[in-house]
């Protein structure tokens, strides 16, 4: 087994050590992780002082070996009926950690609480699961990159650089340069690395889609203190991060009001609603891209008042997409009345 992070390495021992009665010695544990001795016995404390119960067992010829305490059953974290049922309706909620080793530890979870029921009870929930449908519109499919996400987690939490092969969204071949990983965000069903791009000393944002390779660096990076990832995005409207602090401020139809009131779409939003049954909206920005899409989602029920440039990029693309669809209806304005209606008139039979 190939030297992972420490979250993922202490979390395969601890499936290491669920998996034996008898205890396992750390060289055995060293060996199998191919990781030193003073690697597995620094985890081992790790999870002792995290509140695990692991314990040292002490055999024949003095040979210590360490195991799931067995005063410790499965039992005590036994769940009811219906919180197994509802884990088990709740399974496509995990489909982002597909091809990662939480996972596969999710899957044997999910075909116990199945191995408990009967087919026809199968039958009940599987009708049950119809009630809840969670959509794959947009969703990436993972399950293929588990050794390259598995990289840039060891990359993340050992604070190591990597070298990235990525091809951006516009590019006809991939480039290959380094970055400084600093976590992962997922965002309307795809992963983004975030990280320091030295070569342009600025923190940028990789679409995990478009990473095809990730190599390790031997460079070790010190990340700026107090780095969040939730506060670093505290500004965007979604991924995208720039420099500003914009006011944009929208007013919607009375027709989608209600709609836009029941979410939260940002943290500053403010919504108010208008006499006339509109709504207003305001958001402090960095960045205008990403809500620019979205206000075009609505059509004709959202009319930007502010800032300026932000009315002037929504009018430019309006203008380009209603000259690009009247260049292609102007041959069928042309065609005769009576030819349409026959090309679309039923046949008889």
């Amino acid at each position: 087994m190939e030297p992972s992070s420490p979250l993922l390495r202490q979390w395969m021992l601890l499936k290491l050590l669920a998996a034996t009665t008898q205890g396992r010695a750390v060289r055995e544990l060293a060996d199998e992780m191919s990781v030193s001795e003073k690697t597995i016995r620094r985890d081992l404390a790790v999870l002792t002082d995290a509140g695990f119960p692991i314990e040292d067992k002490t055999g024949e010829f003095g040979r210590k070996a360490w195991r799931i305490a067995p005063s410790w059953s499965p039992s005590q974290m036994a769940f009811t009926f219906d919180e197994a049922l509802a884990l088990y309706l709740g399974r496509q909620f995990l489909e982002p950690l597909a091809g990662t080793l939480f996972w596969q530890s999710a899957q044997r979870a999910m075909n116990k609480i199945r191995a408990t029921l009967t087919p026809s009870a199968l039958r009940y929930v599987d009708r049950a699961a119809e009630v809840l449908y969670h959509t794959a519109f947009g969703a990436s499919d993972y399950s293929r990159k588990a050794d390259l996400i598995d990289a840039l987690m060891v990359a993340i939490e050992d604070r190591h650089a990597v070298f990235l092969t990525y091809r951006s969204q516009r590019a006809t071949e991939p480039v290959t340069y380094d970055a400084y990983p600093y976590g992962l965000t997922y965002h309307r069903g795809s992963l983004y690395l975030v990280g320091r791009a030295p070569q342009h000393d600025e923190i940028r944002h990789w679409k995990v889609d478009r990473i095809e390779v990730v190599e390790p660096a031997e460079l070790q990076f010190s990340r700026p203190s107090g780095f969040n990832l939730r506060r670093h995005f505290a500004d965007s409207f979604g991924i995208w991060d720039g420099r500003g602090r914009i006011a944009v401020r929208i007013r919607f139809s009375a027709d989608v009001a209600r709609y836009v009131e029941e979410s939260t779409w940002h943290a500053s939003q403010k919504l108010q609603r208008q006499h006339d049954g509109t709504l207003i909206a305001t958001f402090r920005l960095s960045a205008i891209e990403e809500i620019k899409s979205w206000i075009l989602s609505f059509g004709r029920h959202a009319d930007v008042l502010g800032p300026p440039e932000l009315r002037e990029e929504i009018a430019t693309e309006l203008q380009t997409l209603l000259m690009r669809y009247t260049s292609t209806l102007e041959p069928q304005l042309d065609e005769p009345t009576d030819h349409i209606s026959r090309r679309h008139r039923p046949s008889k039979r």
